[in-house]
């Protein structure tokens, strides 16, 4: 029996777990504690702990953390459950230790007015991840006519955004308008004329893959148009999908002249570059495209500098059907939610390129801050929010092993180590 299966079928309602290593970046804490979980809430957290009566699990080698946090996700349902239901993007989500989920708005149809925000929230289910939407800005996410806004925002959203790209003058009046709705404002900058029908970073790598290249400038030029209007306007910001070495020079300098201004990047552009594109796996198709190798090194400094705030998973579900094409004639995005964390793990923090408590910021305090909700506690009388890791454990990508209804990603049928034991929501 392995371990994920043993721990799930022990864990009950009073739960000491002992030796874990806790790590938690809102204290800094990064250290190897017995805690005890009962009905849901952090009862003791001490170097060792005697519980009468408690299901003692031991957890050495283990990694006990603040419960992710999905800065931004797409949805199948509704309109699209052949790619992703509210219940597989849910256990999805528990899979990969995320306690927080937040939908993007390009469902069909889109969450452009408070009935259909309701009708997502009425499907959360009991110790399921915190479902939270980014309210639309435009009507169908069309960049063409804006919400109405201020109804909108009493529906509980997380914020607003269509996650596509918009018009200088529709961005500078959904900014001025916005001013007094105090809600998260995320964009992205993506000037579509100048991206054409690229799919890859324009450079030597897409040229000599034969590939269509974007231009750095198609995220640079409308990025500097935003950071214009900020400048003007003073409105905060977050600015999402970063993807080249420039943006991340021109949010430096916005920051250093005191913008009101946070940024996030993509979890699959701080691991992979246009090289990886030699095999044409059209799940390496995304939007932003994926960067050349100096792009990626300026993202994970980005992130190490404080210049980008957090890492996002951006999880992009399509049907087998919808994949199975060519790189080129493929709908840009790959699932993230199950992998985020053992990739990442084993790439930055067991080189230790990153520590562990980097790695959690970026992926749990940070992305709950950007979005202007309190962070999970580790602390004594806090409900548990938090994910059990086991960074030895190995496994393997596959339709089966996947909690996701989809598996656009290039890992499929690849042995990962590193796994998510229990999730508490």
């Amino acid at each position: 029996m392995s371990l994920e299966m043993s721990l799930e079928m022990s864990l009950g309602n009073s739960d000491l777990l002992r030796q874990v290593r806790l790590i938690d970046p809102a204290s800094q804490r990064d250290q190897v504690m017995d805690i005890w979980i009962e009905a849901g809430q952090i009862r003791a957290i001490e170097p060792q702990l005697e519980i009468p009566d408690a299901q003692v699990q031991d957890c050495q080698g283990l990694v006990l953390a603040p419960g992710l946090v999905d800065l931004y996700s797409h949805s199948g349902e509704p309109g699209f459950e052949e790619r992703e239901t509210l219940d597989s993007l849910a256990a999805a989500a528990l899979a990969g230790g995320f306690t927080r989920l937040t939908l993007l708005p390009d469902t069909r149809p889109a969450l452009d007015d408070p009935a259909q925000i309701a009708q997502i929230k009425a499907a959360q289910r009991p110790r399921n991840p915190q479902l939270n939407c980014w309210g639309a800005l435009t009507l169908g996410t069309k960049g063409e006519q804006m919400c109405e806004l201020a109804e909108l925002s009493t529906a509980g959203i997380a914020g607003f955004t269509d996650a596509q790209p918009l018009s200088a003058a529709l961005l500078r009046r959904v900014m001025d308008y916005g001013q007094s709705l105090n809600q998260p404002m995320a964009f992205w900058c993506c000037d579509r004329a100048l991206a054409g029908a690229g799919v890859l970073r324009e450079g030597g790598e897409s040229i000599r893959l034969g590939l269509p290249g974007i231009p750095t400038m198609a995220e640079t030029a409308p990025l500097a148009a935003l950071l214009e209007c900020v400048a003007e306007i003073g409105m905060p910001v977050h600015l999402m999908r970063i993807s080249t070495a420039r943006s991340v020079e021109l949010i430096g300098a916005a920051k250093a002249a005191g913008l009101p201004i946070t940024a996030s990047v993509s979890w699959m552009h701080l691991l992979l570059d246009v090289t990886a594109a030699q095999s044409y796996d059209p799940s390496l198709h995304l939007d932003p495209p994926l960067g050349n190798p100096t792009d990626r090194a300026a993202l994970v400094q980005g992130l190490q500098t404080g210049v980008l705030d957090a890492i996002a998973v951006d999880h992009s579900p399509y049907s087998y059907e919808e994949k199975t094409v060519s790189f080129a004639e493929s709908p840009p995005g790959a699932i993230g939610l199950e992998l985020v964390l053992p990739l990442l793990w084993q790439a930055f923090v067991e080189p230790e390129i990153w520590s562990a408590l980097d790695l959690w910021r970026w992926l749990s305090l940070r992305p709950a801050e950007c979005l202007r909700q309190a962070p999970a506690q580790i602390a004594v009388g806090a409900t548990a929010e938090l994910v059990l890791f086991d960074p030895k454990q190995q496994w393997r990508v596959s339709p089966q092993t996947l909690k996701s209804r989809s598996a656009n990603t290039p890992w499929l049928g690849k042995a990962l180590q590193g796994r998510v034991v229990k999730t508490w929501c």
